[in-house]
């Protein structure tokens, strides 16, 4: 019997399978269009067209966007806040900032749960956990029984410093489940124990609305594989770049925001690495956004902070992915001005780019490569055909006619404009960061990451371009590379030099034991945990902190301040070595490792060839050139060639413009070198 490991990446437009068999060693791989009325059904589509047997299956991983997408649509079910007396608008008041300081009419949009639905009780711990006053009963329970008349069985419960003191808020936990039996009640302490009450409030809040969209998918997805046959927990990726059990995944669904996101990360980071690049840009271009990621020294850049809009923070820690609005499907248009724009508009799925013919009436990238012939008219193996003629009446009509350019002309216009946005989104990642993208290789991946790679990379000076053998299901592979993953973190401030280590010891203590019993709930086994202590601290005076490794010795905690100097110089240019260091908090990265694939590496053919199986006018830079197209399958490895060339495959299209030097490396990645001025290909 067959082992197989499967991963399944839901995108806006496609969902992708990656079928891994372990006793060949081999991967297969397909593609479906996403359904994005009733998201599980595309899983089960891409389980049925990729002919998986369940019952074979020994892990089934997947990254989701049901999540991110009910945060984006604001579909939650009724829900209500319960804060302390005074505090019923922190999650509206925010922090005051504003995602463009310049433009004075922008609002930022709204708290996640209305102030209709948000009720104040009488209750006060201060700063340092000592309850002040405590929660009044009577007044908690006349709410809850307020609360089940409204029919709000989803509650927050979001007390002022419980983070130094839950005893209140678990109080009016226990009140409104004795008095609303069916409810699902969710406290800040239990979700983010942790300082700066915005934050905390609307991390909860976060997770307390989700909440039961995210259980009844995973449940209805988990009760449908294994009614296939499938024995094993069904594994989510979450944004901090593991996975994490549907137990789990019930208490924490705000993790599996940006889901996928994360996925495609972590393949980007094990391409370079098997490439022999310590830097590396990962370009994840989609049906409707393109996700940057950025690997520097070896290691992908962890953000403590993020949102799926801005104003609404998830202080989880969550891998640093940046997303534009550049996707296949993102809409070309004319703005006011007369200037030409791309996104971030998207056709999505449905109705998709016009030369989908499903209704579709504006230009998209994916209507432009097809109308300079970068594109074949069959997409996803057959799943999907394109019409030329359509892509060329929309581009010509919409743009080409307004700014009066031929069609051609046009087509190249909306790819460039799509590139320039992408190389911005890449500067933001590496320049403002003292980073320069000449140092660095891109990872083009992604359903039209393969596409726009090359001239992504010309634009920004890069000298390398590294496609993988499965572009289109490249983020499905990334999450057959995780393992499960705990984060935790408690607040803990103290001045470093005169902290107690013994009590250090004891609290991190007490983190490991609640990380190892999580593991151990999800069938990890002792021998697979490893645990990864982490600690922040910051100058006497500082507000914002930076979080270092921590270790277990005597000397553990002066290694760490060291740490602390020299991160402090790395990221500020500057260390002061006489100020005190204060210790801020403790973190515990809690790891069950699971099994990883094995990917075969392949002897180079010296001289190898291919012979295309096609060849058709393709448009480049204000000309059109006749050009090979491959079948990706036929390729060799160590198979060298010059551009232009169209290399066609199940799942993807790569362009490999003029003036660029191409070949198969011994992973089957498609490596392209672009020629620099001067240089012979």
């Amino acid at each position: 019997m067959s082992k197989l490991r499967v991963a399944v990446d839901a995108g806006g437009t496609f969902t992708d399978v990656c079928i891994y068999h372990e006793d060949t060693q081999q991967f297969r791989v397909t593609k479906v269009p996403s359904t994005p009325s009733n998201p599980k059904q595309a899983v089960i589509d891409g389980v049925r067209r990729g002919e998986i047997d369940l019952s074979d299956v020994e892990l089934f991983f997947h990254g989701t966007t049901v999540a991110t997408n009910a945060l984006i649509t604001r579909r939650f079910p009724k829900a209500a806040l319960v804060t302390t007396k005074g505090f019923r608008d922190v999650i509206e008041i925010r922090d005051g900032t504003k995602d463009n300081l310049w433009d004075a009419y922008e609002d930022v949009s709204g708290p996640y749960i209305r102030r209709r639905d948000r009720f104040e009780v009488t209750e006060r711990v201060d700063y340092a956990g000592e309850v002040v006053t405590p929660l009044d009963e009577e007044e908690a329970r006349i709410l809850a029984r307020k609360l089940k008349r409204r029919g709000a069985t989803t509650v927050a419960v979001c007390f002022i410093n419980s983070y130094a003191n839950a005893e209140n808020e678990k109080r009016m936990r226990e009140i409104l489940e004795e008095e609303i039996p069916e409810a699902s009640v969710s406290t800040s302490s239990d979700i983010l124990p942790e300082i700066f009450e915005h934050d905390r409030f609307n991390t909860a809040v976060a997770n307390t609305v989700l909440g039961p969209l995210v259980s009844d998918y995973v449940k209805q997805l988990d009760d449908e594989l294994s009614a296939g046959g499938y024995d094993n927990d069904l594994l989510l990726l979450h944004s901090g770049g593991g996975s994490m059990t549907p137990a789990m995944a019930k208490h924490f669904p705000v993790r599996l925001a940006a889901s996928g996101i994360a996925a495609g990360a972590i393949a980007a980071k094990h391409i370079a690495e098997q490439c022999g690049y310590q830097n590396a840009v990962g370009l994840d271009m989609g049906g409707t956004s393109t996700d940057i990621s950025l690997i520097h020294d070896g290691e992908l850049r962890v953000t403590k902070q993020w949102g799926v809009e801005y104003g609404h923070p998830i202080v989880f820690p969550s891998i640093e992915v940046l997303t534009v609005g550049a996707g296949g499907g993102s809409l070309a248009h004319i703005d006011i001005a007369g200037a030409l724009r791309n996104g971030p508009q998207s056709a999505g799925a449905d109705p998709g780019p016009a030369c989908y013919e499903r209704g579709g009436t504006e230009p998209t990238n994916t209507d432009a490569n097809l109308a300079l012939n970068r594109l074949g008219t069959v997409l996803a193996g057959g799943a999907l055909e394109l019409n030329r003629e359509k892509a060329t009446q929309v581009i010509e009509e919409r743009v080409g006619q307004p700014l009066s350019l031929d069609t051609a002309e046009a087509a190249q216009a909306v790819i460039k404009v799509a590139n320039a946005n992408m190389a911005d989104a890449v500067r933001l990642v590496s320049i403002r960061r003292g980073l320069d993208p000449r140092d660095f290789a891109l990872i083009a991946f992604g359903g039209a990451g393969a596409l726009h790679g090359a001239e992504v990379a010309k634009e920004l000076g890069i000298p390398a371009v590294i496609v993988p053998p499965n572009p289109g299901v490249t983020s499905a592979m990334g999450c057959l590379l995780v393992d499960i993953q705990h984060d935790l973190s408690m607040m803990y401030t103290a001045a470093a030099e005169s902290a107690d280590l013994e009590d250090l010891e004891r609290q991190f203590r007490s983190l490991e034991d609640d990380a190892v019993d999580r593991l151990r709930h999800e069938g990890v086994d002792d021998a697979d945990v490893v645990l990864q202590r982490g600690i922040s601290m910051r100058y006497q005076g500082q507000w914002r902190s930076l979080q270092v490794a921590m270790g277990s010795g005597d000397e553990s905690l002066e290694d760490a301040i060291e740490m602390f100097h020299q991160e402090h110089e790395r990221q500020f240019s500057f260390r002061q070595n006489a100020l005190p260091v204060e210790i801020y908090q403790l973190h515990l990265r809690a790891v069950g490792k699971t099994p990883k694939p094995e990917f075969p590496r392949s002897e180079r053919q010296p001289g190898a060839q291919a012979e295309p199986h096609a060849h058709r006018e393709v448009y480049f830079e204000g000309q059109w050139y006749q050009t090979p197209v491959y079948d990706r399958t036929t390729l060799p490895v160590g198979f060298e060639f010059s551009g232009p060339a169209i290399i066609d495959q199940l799942d993807s299209t790569t362009v490999v413009p003029p003036d660029t030097v191409a070949s198969i490396d011994e992973w089957k990645n498609i490596r392209i070198q672009l020629i620099q001025s001067g240089e012979k290909a």
